[in-house]
């Protein structure tokens, strides 16, 4: 039935539009489809990668599977703007239903302009999942677009973007009746409000369950509530990784702005659950130490986000700090400073978030008993020392608390006495990042006290004579940088807002000093 005035169509051009993402962005791509009588080759141009060349053959089976006619002369595809390179297997459907209409089987070729089409194909039409949908939603709502055409399981994370049609399709021939006016696609609707706000507090681990620890617990409700990078130190089964995996349960709600730029991170890296259309918890990413530069900041020959991106807005947890290659560690340092991390390679400059909060654990020394109040270190002399200089003293200065964990006795081990639960913490929290959101609201970009510049220090954290004086004694006697005296300030302001208190009084510094245990002069030696 396809086969009828063939000649009729072997000189027309028809246009779809695609998306390609970059970095976390998406960029709508006009997918240009021409079929003429001047030869008998296939062609795709506008810098696609071996994936999209490779199209052709997927769409060309996906085409005759489906009863459909694929045309036997020249078809030139060109994907617009032509000096950007394309990367994955997005564009096949686009591509399908861009031949289709140019070959004259779909014959409503002004509609399809309404609609970003993407999805992979499979050799019988079937519509598989892509990366980034909603990056790429964002982007369509932006340029006005009516409606956009997504893998079915795809479809709920693409409408989470309201004011935009969003249609879930399982197969190829689905599409093409919908252009043909032959079905109705169904629109995916989400309730944003509720599907971000459902589970958002749920934890099935909680501070509850930690038996005594409570100056660590301490420690770490000071890093929640002023996002503070911290460093857990102790023996072996004294607590660390238990107490670093609770944190994300102490930190305030993701707001929605929040959710969707971590959900964009999830989704374009394709670490998106199925079930999942949105991220409502704070990450927590734990990487193992045989981790790579390029896996934990990211990087790649098509540059995905790493480790600390996917972290962003939530807990980046290094167990076993130490164990770390040096190159990994010094390669965060930027990052860490700067709250993102830039990609470049010769035609291309990528900036992926990256703001989050770091937790590090690490084991005294390697026998991991240095310091223990009941087991004797078997470390040789200066053997400590070496295992501590495997962090960098670079590294350990934008670590603003360094927490001492010591194990637990029997008697609080045994206690049947309820510890207190993290939603009390959280509490506390959320009333100190309330208190920084108010001062920090003439500042762009400023959310809380560990993202202050040297320069708004000045300002907000100002102390009196008595405290200047202590602060200047510390600083001669540990020798400290001028970073790790930032620092010291920072976390002292926010153990004043966590105290109510506008001023930074002597106990509030001093309680800061406490946690800077790895800048103590021969400390391990």
């Amino acid at each position: 039935m396809y086969f009828l005035g063939i000649t009729s169509y072997l000189h027309m051009l028809v246009k779809t539009f695609g998306s390609a993402v970059y970095g976390v962005d998406a960029i709508t791509i006009s997918v240009e489809v021409d079929v003429n009588n001047q030869g008998k080759h296939y062609f795709i141009v506008g810098l696609p990668d071996n994936a999209i060349k490779e199209s052709l053959q997927r769409v060309e089976s996906a085409i005759k599977s489906n009863h459909f006619y694929m045309p036997r002369t020249k078809l030139v595809v060109n994907l617009a703007p032509a000096d950007i390179k394309k990367t994955g297997t997005a564009f096949d459907l686009s591509i399908a239903i861009g031949t289709l209409a140019a070959t004259g089987q779909i014959d409503n070729a002004e509609r399809l302009k309404a609609f970003v089409i993407m999805g992979e194909l499979s050799l019988d039409g079937t519509i598989k999942p892509i990366k980034g949908a909603l990056s790429i939603a964002l982007q369509a709502k932006k340029e006005k677009f009516e409606g956009l055409i997504v893998p079915l399981s795809n479809a709920k994370e693409a409408a989470m973007v309201n004011g935009l049609k969003v249609f879930g399709v399982n197969h190829m021939k689905d599409v093409v009746d919908f252009f043909k006016n032959e079905n109705t696609l169904t629109e995916t609707i989400v309730n944003t409000g509720e599907t971000f706000l459902k589970a958002q507090s749920k934890y099935d681990i909680d501070f509850g369950d930690v038996k005594g620890q409570q100056n660590i617990k301490r420690a770490l409700e000071i890093a929640a509530a002023g996002g503070h990078n911290a460093i857990l130190i102790g023996p072996p089964g004294a607590g660390k990784t238990m107490l670093a995996k609770r944190i994300p349960t102490i930190l305030p709600p993701l707001s929605l702005q929040e959710a969707l730029e971590t959900t964009k991170i999830h989704s374009v890296a394709g670490k998106l659950p199925e079930d999942l259309t949105i991220v409502n918890k704070r990450p927590f990413r734990s990487p193992h130490h045989t981790i790579s530069d390029v896996a934990l900041v990211g990087g790649g020959g098509n540059p995905q986000p790493g480790e600390i991106s996917l972290a962003h807005n939530g807990v980046l947890f290094l167990d076993e700090l130490p164990e770390f290659k040096r190159t990994v560690l010094e390669v965060m340092r930027q990052p860490m400073e700067e709250r993102k991390v830039t990609i470049s390679r010769a035609k291309v400059a990528l900036d992926f978030p990256a703001s989050f909060m770091l937790i590090a654990s690490m084991n005294p020394c390697p026998c991991g008993y240095f310091n223990h109040p009941e087991k004797d270190c078997s470390c040789a002399p200066g053997v400590v020392q070496k295992y501590l200089n495997k962090v960098s003293g670079p590294l350990l200065d934008r670590i603003d608390l360094h927490v001492e964990v010591t194990p637990v006795n029997f008697d609080e081990l045994a206690s049947i006495q309820q510890s207190e639960k993290s939603d009390a913490i959280r509490q506390r929290v959320m009333e100190s990042r309330t208190i920084q959101e108010k001062r920090y609201l003439k500042y762009e970009a400023v959310y809380c006290n560990a993202q202050m510049s040297s320069k708004m220090l000045k300002e907000i954290c100002v102390i009196d004579e008595p405290s200047k004086k202590l602060l200047k004694t510390v600083m001669e006697r540990l020798s400290l940088s001028a970073r790790a005296y930032d620092r010291i300030l920072k976390v002292s302001r926010t153990i004043a807002d966590l105290d109510f208190s506008q001023q930074i009084k002597s106990e509030h510094l001093a309680e800061a000093i406490q946690f800077r245990s790895l800048d103590r002069e021969n400390w391990g030696s």
